[in-house]
C-alpha cells in the first residue's frame, strides 16, 4: 500500500512538473507575443525625378556600438541586435555586412550622372533565436534603419533622414528546415528583403509597403 502510494505520488509530482513546464512555455510565447502588428513601412520613397539622376557610388553603414547585443538562446531577447544567422562572432560587424550587401546590391540600377552616397544607421536588428525558430509557432525578424541620401562630393544632403521599418515573417520549424535545406537561410532572406526594401525606397524598385500581423517580439 505504502509503494503504490509512493508511485502514485511520484507521479503526481511528475505531473505538477509537467504543467509547470507548459505554464512557463505558455507564459514565454505569451511575452513574445506581446506585439503582434509589424510592417515595412517609411514616408515617402525619393523622388523619382531626383532618384533618376543619381549613381550612389559609396555606401557607408553604421550599427553604433551603443546598441545592446544578446546571445540569449530564448524566445525574446531583450536587446537590440539579436542575430544568430552567422556564426558566433562580432554581431554588431556581422549586420553591418548584412545591411551593406543588401545596399549596395539595392543601388545597382541607380545610373545616373550625379554621385551620392548612401548613408544607412541601423536602430534595430532583432532577428530569431534558434529556441524561437524550431519551437516557436511563429515570429518575426524586427528591423529598422535610417536612411539618408547626400552629395558624394560635398556632402550636402538629397534626401532628409529617413526611417525605414522593414520587418519581416520569419520561417520557423518545418518551413525553415526545408529552405535552409534548399539554401534558403535566414541570412539570406533578411539580406534580400532589406535589398528589395530600399529598391523600393529608392525608386527603383516595387513598392513593399504594407503591415502584417504575427508572433515576434
Amino acid at each position: 500500500m505504502l509503494r503504490n502510494a509512493h508511485v502514485l505520488g511520484a507521479q503526481a509530482v511528475s505531473r505538477f512538473a509537467a504543467r509547470g513546464r507548459l505554464v512557463v512555455a505558455v507564459a514565454a510565447m505569451a511575452g513574445l507575443a506581446a506585439c503582434s502588428q509589424w510592417e515595412v513601412a517609411y514616408d515617402e520613397p525619393v523622388p523619382a525625378d531626383l532618384s533618376a539622376k543619381l549613381r550612389v557610388v559609396t555606401v557607408a553603414v553604421d550599427v553604433p556600438a551603443t546598441l545592446r547585443a544578446s546571445e540569449a538562446n530564448q524566445f525574446a531577447p531583450d536587446a537590440d541586435i539579436v542575430w544568430h544567422g552567422d556564426l558566433p562572432g562580432n554581431r554588431h560587424a556581422q549586420v553591418d555586412a548584412i545591411v551593406t550587401n543588401a545596399a549596395r546590391a539595392a543601388v545597382r540600377p541607380m545610373r545616373g550622372s550625379k554621385a551620392a552616397r548612401l548613408n544607412i544607421v541601423v536602430n534595430r536588428f532583432h532577428g530569431i533565436t534558434p529556441k524561437t525558430q524550431y519551437s516557436a509557432p511563429s515570429a518575426v525578424h524586427n528591423i529598422a534603419f535610417t536612411a539618408q541620401l547626400t552629395d558624394a562630393r560635398t556632402g550636402k544632403p538629397l534626401t532628409d533622414p529617413t526611417l525605414i521599418r522593414a520587418d519581416l515573417e520569419a520561417l520557423v520549424g518545418k518551413a525553415a528546415i526545408a529552405a535552409q535545406s534548399e539554401g534558403n537561410t535566414q541570412k539570406a532572406r533578411v539580406t534580400s528583403h532589406i535589398e528589395a526594401v530600399l529598391r523600393g525606397w529608392l525608386g527603383v524598385g516595387p513598392d513593399i509597403r504594407g503591415k502584417f500581423s504575427g508572433v515576434g517580439r
